[in-house]
């Protein structure tokens, strides 16, 4: 494989391993309110949109960054919801 090939093999995984991050979005409702909900599925809907954007203009290799940056997202809005706003799971 060429290195251009490897560039568009890892951004791929990095993209499939973002969409995985969606499990965890719709679970949020065990923990969070709706609207909290609602507003992570836009902000993962941003992030996808992101995703769409860099595979267009053929940047696949920052696809790795994706699911990094929406786990981080994921986990600090649950983590401010639950110590400020008195989230419970």
């Amino acid at each position: 494989m060429t290195r251009s090939q490897w560039h568009w093999v890892l951004g791929w995984l990095g993209f499939a391993a973002f969409l995985v991050t969606l499990v965890f979005y719709v679970a949020s409702g065990l923990l969070a309110p709706g609207w909290a909900v609602a507003v992570l599925l836009g902000l993962w809907l941003a992030l996808l949109a992101a995703g769409i954007l860099l595979l267009r203009r053929r940047r696949p290799l920052w696809l790795l960054v994706l699911p990094v940056a929406a786990w981080l997202i994921w986990f600090l809005a649950l983590s401010a919801g639950e110590a400020w706003l008195g989230w419970t799971g």
